[in-house]
């Protein structure tokens, strides 16, 4: 299946120095997991984080957050988020979005930015007109350390100013290549079962099973070092890690014979369908 390449532009750098943030004040509508990554990312360790309105859904997680920092507070309402915030980000479960959004009121000039997976464009500007300054964006939990390069579409003053706080942005312009990017973030759980499984097969052959995930975890997370450039090149790292007929090179030769890395391709297909399908709008 063929796919418009996305034309997209890497904003920001993990890990570089941080200025001090601006006087925007950020509205958080939905304090999950992400969330609490964004927000701590927004102000752990930072000099002049900015302000933030998280809120009263979940609030054991809204008041520990408001507690952990001091630039934080709980609102009252949801509508006490948007009309105390310059901008607004929207973390809330997708099935949830037209209940919770359905009720609230937002002004004409205030930029949004939605964390929520499979909530489009044309559904975000039905539920929340007036406003039209709206971006979609996939963050990682990485953003928890300002070492996450964060997708958005459309690439608004918002959301740019949002992420590159939080370690940069991948600013991509058309819907197709926005949801094909975040059906390539649908791989996470698989890598995770990769590993678990070469961990089990050790754990098969003599290896204690702590023992196995130790040495599997502590052997791929020394590789991702070997990421961390602004021009990877995955060819020349599998390169680097085998040789002519060598254990590499067989075990890699052998999940290509049996269709391994064709599925990949074909999952990821079967996910972008499932984000995009026929006739579907932005």
């Amino acid at each position: 299946m063929h796919h418009e390449h996305p034309r997209s532009r890497l904003r920001g750098q993990p890990n570089l120095p941080r200025k001090d943030f601006s006087v925007t004040t950020f509205g958080i509508i939905g304090v999950g997991s992400i969330a609490s990554s964004i927000v701590t990312g927004l102000c752990e360790s930072v000099a002049s984080p900015p302000q933030i309105v998280l809120s009263p859904r979940s609030e054991s997680r809204s008041k520990d957050l408001a507690a952990r920092f001091q630039s934080a507070r709980v609102a009252s309402s949801n509508q006490e988020v948007v009309d105390q915030s310059d901008v607004i980000v929207l973390c809330v479960l997708p099935h949830q979005a037209e209940e919770v959004f359905g009720q609230l009121r937002f002004r004409e000039d205030q930029p949004v930015v939605s964390a929520m997976a499979g909530v489009s464009l044309s559904v975000l500007r039905d539920l929340l007109a007036p406003a039209t300054d709206i971006a979609r964006s996939i963050p990682a939990p990485a953003v928890v350390t300002r070492s996450s390069i964060t997708p958005i579409y459309p690439a608004t003053a918002a959301a740019r100013d949002l992420y590159d706080r939080l370690g940069g942005c991948l600013e991509i312009d058309n819907e197709v290549a926005y949801k094909s990017v975040s059906a390539a973030s649908a791989t996470v759980e698989a890598y995770f079962h990769y590993l678990g499984a070469v961990a089990d097969w050790l754990s098969a052959h003599g290896i204690d099973g702590k023992d196995a995930r130790r040495y599997v975890a502590a052997t791929f997370s020394e590789l991702s070092e070997e990421m961390n450039t602004d021009d990877v090149d995955f060819g020349a790292l599998a390169r680097a890690h085998t040789s002519e007929g060598g254990l590499n090179e067989q075990f890699a030769r052998h999940l290509a014979s049996t269709g391994t890395f064709t599925a990949i391709s074909e999952g990821l297909d079967a996910v972008l369908a499932r984000l995009a399908p026929a006739g579907a709008t932005a």
